[in-house]
């Protein structure tokens, strides 16, 4: 059977087209990705929508591994997989609430820096990581992006696409550039944890959730920010985020903890954040009504730390 290839392929030729026997048509485009176009298909019969993800001849692999995951709560729901005119079809929930990223870029629903709604969707976020680790399935693309929200702030897991089943890979540069951890950029022959890395992208997201910021464009040596991490860890987030409480500080430092075999497991950090009274504070000293702090999802002028108050991005 002759291979299907994304490049080969304009995404909106398949728009209003069928699919499954003529069941489902494809009537919209929900995004484009390096690994996968991701289509709004609705059953001709129910009217019911989905999600639809055209994979390629590479990416059964990924999902095999959705299909297995997704009976967990904070996994999103895998249906079936479709085989159409030699393309493979992943059909998947729809959840039109979107993703994580544009509620923290929109500041929807008011998540940011809000300390309910912070607990209430990372420990989410744990637990499908976690059911994920337990069955020896790395993430490894952890970011708001792939973060499906849905009502009363509840949220999914979604893209496997770089997943692995191995514990040890020498896969580096693996993931995105704002989520991965430093041993991921290395080329350590040993190779680099993937289940630890996955717990330092969680700490990145934490971060989001908290300030609506990243803390650093890449956690390497190039990079100012993390730089200044490096010299100064204990002082870093405080100084570059007055808003975070001395609680939330605590827990980054232990996740961004640069031995992986010291860093945090998800066992305790989820009994850390259950525990944390709050992740937010206010700003004790006077502030500007344009300063940064005030307005975090505004473009940033700031001399001293411009690099440290990032969007959370695509890579």
């Amino acid at each position: 059977m002759p291979r299907f290839h994304q490049s080969q392929l304009n995404p909106y030729s398949l728009l209003n087209s069928y699919i499954d026997n003529q069941s489902i048509q494809l009537i919209g485009i929900l995004g484009v990705g390096a690994y996968g176009i991701i289509y709004l298909g609705q059953n001709t019969v129910t009217s019911q929508q989905v999600a639809i993800k055209l994979l390629t001849h590479l990416s059964r692999r990924e999902a095999e591994i959705h299909a297995y995951l997704s009976r967990h709560p904070n996994i999103l729901s895998f249906e079936k997989l479709v085989y159409e005119d030699h393309k493979m079809f992943m059909i998947l929930e729809y959840r039109p609430e979107g993703d994580l990223f544009s509620a923290i870029t929109k500041n929807r629903k008011g998540i940011v820096g809000n300390n309910d709604s912070i607990r209430h969707i990372f420990l989410q976020i744990i637990d499908g990581v976690q059911f994920c680790h337990q069955h020896q399935i790395a993430h490894r693309d952890l970011k708001p992006e792939n973060i499906m929200l849905g009502p009363e702030l509840s949220i999914k897991l979604t893209d496997f696409g770089l997943a692995t089943t191995q514990s040890i890979s020498t896969e580096f540069g693996c993931g995105s550039t704002f989520y991965f951890s430093p041993e991921c950029q290395g080329n350590n022959r040993n190779g680099y944890d993937t289940q630890k890395n996955d717990i330092w992208s969680l700490g990145v997201i934490l971060i989001n959730l908290t300030a609506g910021r990243n803390p650093w464009k890449q956690a390497t040596l190039n990079n100012p920010a993390y730089a200044a991490y490096l010299r100064h860890p204990g002082q870093f987030f405080k100084t570059i985020l007055p808003c975070i409480s001395s609680e939330l500080e605590s827990i980054l430092l232990d996740i961004f903890c640069l031995d992986p075999d010291q860093r945090i497991t998800l066992a305790k950090l989820r009994l850390r954040i259950e525990q944390c009274t709050r992740f937010v504070q206010p700003i004790s000293r006077p502030i500007d009504r344009y300063h940064p702090y005030s307005h975090p999802y505004k473009s940033l002028k700031v001399v001293n730390h411009e690099n440290c108050f990032l969007k959370p991005s695509l890579p």
